[in-house]
């Protein structure tokens, strides 16, 4: 057999199920052997460029929100 014929998992003892070997493929197929997940994308609301400092005093909490 080359290796593209030869099977991934092999049951060596007892007699499994249909349900019992689809149960266990499940399991082992989740393990690995997938592409990795891509990297996260950072939200633009952690983008520091597009914040600016808040500062105290009065009228602040009305400034928050203003464009600049």
């Amino acid at each position: 057999m080359t290796a593209d014929t030869q099977p991934l998992l092999r049951v060596v003892r007892g007699n499994p199920t249909p349900e019992e070997l689809a149960a266990l493929i499940a399991v082992v197929s989740t393990r690995g052997g997938a592409a990795e997940d891509p990297a996260p994308v950072r939200s633009l609301w952690a983008a520091p460029a597009l914040r600016r400092p808040l500062s105290p005093g009065p009228g602040a909490w009305r400034a928050s929100s203003l464009p600049r």
